[in-house]
């Protein structure tokens, strides 16, 4: 940061609460979700889950730290890491599951069971995220992000379609 780690300590008297400003301007950041609505009412299902896909995808490669931090926080049982995940991961795992129920509804997807399908889909994208950031896994030269997302949307709607 540039920064003494005694001057890091003037403002923040402990980790714990560096950690909780760390997590509180993460999430004040554009939400997903305000950038997904239209997306979800005007367009077809492949475009919206691949805007999800690639959404999911640049967020983490703008900021692929906070993969690391959300992972090591919620191993360590640290409390704001459940703040996280109820402002992120599980009103995005609603929304996608909202989506699909309407979407069953409609007939257009089998009956399937809405949460479970959105955890399902997020899932492919997330492990994709952590094979990349975690582990520095790169996909085989032919495999672009584009190429990527597309085939996690095939498969997924080929899952779910009536």
């Amino acid at each position: 940061m540039g920064v003494s780690e005694a001057a890091v300590f003037k403002h923040f008297a402990t980790k714990k609460a560096l950690y909780a400003a760390i997590i509180e301007a993460k999430t004040r950041t554009p939400q997903l979700l305000e950038r997904l609505v239209p997306v979800a009412i005007g367009e077809e299902d492949a475009v919206f889950l691949g805007t999800l896909a690639r959404e999911m995808i640049a967020r983490t490669q703008e900021d692929p730290t906070l993969m690391r931090l959300l992972f090591f926080s919620a191993l360590e049982g640290h409390s704001l890491s459940e703040l996280f995940f109820c402002s992120q991961i599980k009103s995005l795992d609603g929304f996608l599951a909202e989506y699909i129920a309407g979407r069953v509804a409609a007939g257009v997807y089998r009956a399937v069971e809405p949460i479970q399908a959105a955890r399902s889909f997020i899932g492919m994208v997330t492990h994709h995220l952590i094979l990349r950031e975690l582990f520095r896994q790169e996909p085989t030269p032919q495999l672009t992000t584009e190429r990527v997302v597309e085939e996690m949307v095939t498969l997924f709607l080929r899952g779910v379609r009536a």
